[in-house]
């Protein structure tokens, strides 16, 4: 699902709010997960999961086109871990 079918999907669902309200509320939100991910915070919405930020460490790589050793450098890369109510609607047969 992208973010404009998200917004109509919600715009269906709520008839009483005009598409560009929703759209503006769907980008609030995006956008204050991302500040908080950006300021090191971890974001978690109850039953859905918890967004987070993890560290990698610099490492020797190898470029897959030419086999060559490259460095790579440490980067900040964003997680994501399902909330307990979300993995039991994905594997129903797990619960």
């Amino acid at each position: 699902m992208t973010k404009s079918e998200l917004i109509q999907r919600i715009s269906e669902l709520n008839p009483h709010l005009y598409i560009r309200d929703t759209e503006q509320i769907v980008t609030s939100i995006f956008d204050g997960i991302t500040a908080a991910l950006s300021k090191g915070d971890r974001v978690e919405l109850r039953g859905f999961g918890t967004f987070s930020v993890k560290e990698r460490k610099s490492r020797q790589g190898r470029n897959p086109r030419t086999g060559e050793k490259v460095f790579v450098d440490a980067k900040a890369v964003p997680f994501f871990k399902t909330g307990k109510k979300l993995h039991e609607r994905l594997n129903p047969d797990q619960a």
